[in-house]
């Protein structure tokens, strides 16, 4: 039955989130029950192509990436994948009409990273930025907003700037991992060799405009998506706050985390605010 394979292939996607993101569980987690497996299936699609153009060094990263593309875009015609991540995306995307120039957006995103290139230009640095976060957090909103275009077109600036923030902080966090092991660099203009204190301060203080900007969309958001989304800004605003007071060398020498046991208190605080009305 295919309804029966579907079932499975959202418990794939549900399955590599778990996985690979425990912050992104936590956030889904507390969204209203039927929005999970669409925000799964999101979630998996962005993974598996992030995974193929930053790890299967041993692999043709270009032909993966192009097979994925046509793949995908054949899943989403047909209603249908051998793919357990991409059944369950194509369902997502038809079901909430998630606009396909979104989808070849982000998978552009991911052809910039193929070649290990530097960023160079600020252009390019936002056509990244956009691809790469921006249109994630629109595919999403589709999902919050069930289908309302009203809604949709009210808190898509909002939505984007959000995705923005948290990719961002991504750049800041896996600043060494990314240049060291990749040979990427993605903020426009910085030298790695001369990264220090104003220079990271600021990238913080665009990073603080976009997180801003995200908040206000979060408490006009549906109510079934409010509260999850809200416990996935808090966490990237507190590692956003630890990243801030810890000193550009080390930003340069170790990956800062925030400790599980962080993150479930985190949580608590969120619920407490969200159940007394006060984001």
């Amino acid at each position: 039955m295919k309804a029966l394979f579907d079932r499975i292939s959202y418990r794939t996607s549900a399955m590599v989130t778990k996985k690979y993101s425990t912050s992104f569980s936590l956030g889904i987690l507390f969204l209203d029950r039927a929005l999970h497996q669409h925000i799964y299936a999101i979630y998996g699609f962005v993974r598996f192509a992030d995974e193929i153009v930053d790890t299967f060094h041993d692999y043709d990263k270009k032909a993966l990436l192009d097979d994925f593309k046509v793949q995908c875009h054949k899943a989403i015609d047909q209603g249908i994948s051998l793919n357990p991540i991409l059944n369950s995306f194509q369902h997502t995307v038809n079901q909430f009409n998630i606009d396909r120039e979104l989808i070849d957006t982000f998978l552009k995103s991911m052809e910039m990273d193929l070649d290990l290139s530097k960023v160079q230009t600020e252009e390019e640095y936002e056509e990244y930025i956009l691809g790469s976060a921006e249109v994630v957090g629109l595919m999403c909103l589709k999902v919050f907003c069930y289908g309302d275009q009203e809604q949709y077109d009210r808190l898509r600036w909002n939505a984007m700037k959000l995705g923005s923030a948290f990719q961002k902080i991504n750049f800041l966090r896996d600043l060494n991992a990314d240049y060291q092991q990749l040979g990427r660099v993605y903020f426009p203009g910085v030298n790695m060799q001369v990264f220090d204190d104003q220079v990271k301060r600021e990238i913080e203080e665009d990073i603080e405009k976009d997180f801003k900007a995200g908040y206000e969309g979060i408490v006009a958001l549906p109510k079934q998506a409010r509260f999850g989304v809200y416990v996935a800004y808090m966490y990237y605003y507190r590692l956003f706050l630890k990243i801030k007071a810890t000193p550009s060398s080390t930003i340069l020498n170790q990956r800062v985390r925030i400790p599980n046991h962080n993150k479930y208190r985190l949580l608590v605080s969120s619920y407490l605010k969200h159940s007394f009305n006060i984001l």
